[in-house]
């Protein structure tokens, strides 16, 4: 009487297909058995053993090539060799999580994909009075300035992080971004750009907001383009930038990329 089950019987038993097991015999992970008598090969309690040794191993993403030597290794060396299989599937869980939180946050419409400190920022805008406009504008700023000058992005923050926390700040930021809804030609305009250049120089660590981009050989074109953000060609908004620049070039601050006033 022929002992032992057929190759299906063990694939089910193992929990993985018939190719499968056979692409285990085709690497030398697991012995094919000898035929019975009646051309069949029978899978015995060794074969079965050492299957599902396998497949356990496979399952834990163990790579094949490695799973002979672990199988034939002692005590110690297996115990070592998974210790670091264990730390790459901890780093394999930790990039898993990062894409399903990118994900999840796809699906709840933020296509920016800042990160959460930039969230959080942009967060407190409405409580320091900015429009939902203004926000928008401000957020579109973040997600250029993260991906022309990515190394200085963190930095950048801290400076927009410390910059909201003076009340000064805010409140000249607020009067540019209601400036922008005025005539190009409106007179008030260089008044306010004083007003604006005068902080700047009096808080230098509120001028790194507009000087922090200047690390790369193409920081004129990097910086324009963050710093044109929101702001419509010929605009108030445009001629008011314009005007804090030259004034803070007159200051001798070096503010990438020339624009006239």
């Amino acid at each position: 009487m022929s002992t032992g089950v057929t190759i299906g019987q063990a694939a089910a038993f193992a929990g993985v297909t018939i190719k499968t097991v056979r692409h285990y015999h085709r690497l030398g992970l697991v012995p094919e058995p000898e035929r019975d008598v009646s051309g069949y090969r029978r899978y015995g309690p060794a074969e079965l053993l050492r299957l599902v040794q396998v497949r356990a191993l496979a399952g834990a993403e163990v790579p094949l090539a490695e799973v002979g030597p672990l199988l034939a290794a002692d005590d110690d060396e297996f115990s070592r060799a998974i210790d670091g299989v264990e730390r790459q599937v901890t780093a394999r869980i930790r990039e898993l999580t990062a894409r399903r939180s990118v994900l999840r946050r796809l699906r709840d419409g933020d296509r920016t994909l800042l990160p959460d400190r930039a969230a959080d920022l942009l967060a407190r805008m409405p409580g320091l009075g900015f429009s939902e406009a203004e926000v928008a504008v401000a957020r579109e700023g973040l997600v250029l300035a993260r991906a022309m000058v990515p190394e200085a992005f963190e930095a950048h923050l801290g400076h927009v992080e410390n910059a909201l926390a003076d009340e000064q700040f805010v409140a000249l930021s607020r009067r540019a971004a209601e400036a922008a809804t005025w005539s190009p030609e409106d007179p008030r305009l260089p008044g306010l750009a004083e007003e604006v250049v005068a902080h700047y120089l009096a808080r230098p660590e509120h001028l790194a907001i507009v000087t922090g981009m200047q690390a790369r050989s193409d920081t004129a074109a990097r910086y324009q383009v963050v710093r044109d953000a929101g702001v419509a060609p010929g605009s108030a908004g445009e001629r008011l930038q314009a005007l804090v620049e030259a004034g803070l070039r007159r200051a001798g601050v070096r503010v990438p990329g020339p624009r006239g006033a």
